[in-house]
């Protein structure tokens, strides 16, 4: 008779809701310090990415709520972490439109220190949900994408206000807010997408 592996499967909880805990803080956190510093350097770029925390931090939280239950309740809590997702990028677009048609001064050093630290927050956070993210913990899968798409958010941020600081072009900040906006559209497209995917290969069976 094979050994029980209650340990293991208890073990494995503990770890994804410590992971998940620690996701959660780091990323509200740094919404508010990205939505502030945001504000003050005039950076769509900057709240794009401080918004794409507070989508993650969100999608934490519900997949924090989804550990333990149901396959079904997890394939749900993917499905609106993907919703929220798309929701942030609508509106991430639609602030880069208002920047643009109003004007905007960004600040590039801000816009640089700020986006470095969301980065090695990012990171750390990613390597973290890494040891979780199999096909089968969909929610977790969901957190995981979040967090890759935000690495290449902070990195675009980076960029941004390197080119700012020395070409002075403020529309580049624009630029790279829509291109943020675009590319978490299509991480919550994915995120939609495996969850449908999750449903069709039985989650209402487990």
């Amino acid at each position: 008779m094979a050994g029980c592996e209650c340990g293991k499967v208890e073990a494995k909880t503990l770890g994804e809701r410590r992971t998940l805990r620690t996701a959660l803080v780091l990323n509200a956190t740094m919404f508010i310090v990205g939505i502030v510093a945001g504000t003050i350097a005039q950076s769509n770029g900057l709240i794009a990415d401080a918004l794409d925390m507070l989508a993650d931090a969100t999608a934490y939280a519900i997949a924090l709520f989804a550990i333990g239950r149901s396959a079904d309740f997890k394939i749900a809590a993917a499905r609106s972490s993907g919703i929220i997702l798309m929701l942030l990028g609508l509106g991430v677009l639609g602030d880069a439109i208002r920047r643009a048609m109003f004007g905007s001064s960004p600040e590039g050093a801000i816009m640089i220190g700020v986006a470095a630290l969301s980065l090695a927050v990012n990171a750390t956070v990613l390597k973290l949900l890494s040891r979780y993210r199999s096909k089968q913990d969909v929610h977790i899968r969901a957190s995981y994408i979040f967090t890759r798409a935000d690495v290449v958010a902070n990195i675009a941020v980076i960029c941004s206000g390197v080119l700012l600081l020395f070409v002075h072009f403020r529309f580049m900040d624009l630029i790279v807010g829509v291109a943020i906006g675009v590319y978490v559209m299509r991480e919550a497209w994915e995120v939609l997408h495996e969850a449908g995917e999750a449903e069709e290969a039985g989650g209402t069976k487990a």
